[in-house]
């Protein structure tokens, strides 16, 4: 994927990694991202996928460290809880912010993700509208409002 064209007005552009297994959210993630955002979108579809990714063990081994990690708790196999918790024990790992974006609103699911030491926590809406909204909304706040390691 090519990098995109930037005025210097405009934040650096970064990389995101989407874990999510469901192909419809994936899809809608992937437009909102071309659409309107400027950064990189990669996406694996399950959690042993997301830390071979993060790792870059094959077949990711030239894969782009994420800025950002956008990461779905309902995965098969390994689920989001696992991989939250292996990415901020990974001391190679621990500093890429990591937004929670799942359907669930549970209280146990929000309490115990931030126990994991998420950045975030948000319930993807169920209309197109608000979940390209929620998209935008966190891309702006990790690109424009907060500072990220280069």
């Amino acid at each position: 994927m090519t990098e995109p064209v930037r005025s210097a007005s405009q934040p650096r552009a970064i990389n995101v990694l989407l874990v999510e297994d469901d192909e419809g959210d994936a899809v809608l993630t992937r437009e909102a991202f071309q659409e309107y955002l400027h950064n990189r979108l990669d996406v694996v579809n399950d959690g042993d996928q997301a830390l071979a990714y993060l790792r870059r063990k094959p077949p990711y081994c030239d894969a782009p460290t994420p800025d950002l990690v956008l990461l779905d708790l309902n995965l098969p196999g390994r689920d989001g809880r696992e991989v939250l918790s292996e990415i901020k024990s990974d001391e190679t790992l621990r500093h890429i912010p990591v937004v929670v974006l799942t359907t669930s609103a549970a209280e146990d699911d929000v309490l115990r993700s931030y126990q994991l030491h998420a950045n975030a926590f948000v319930t993807k809406p169920v209309d197109l509208d608000g979940f390209i909204a929620a998209i935008r909304q966190i891309d702006h706040f990790f690109v424009s409002v907060v500072r990220l390691p280069s």
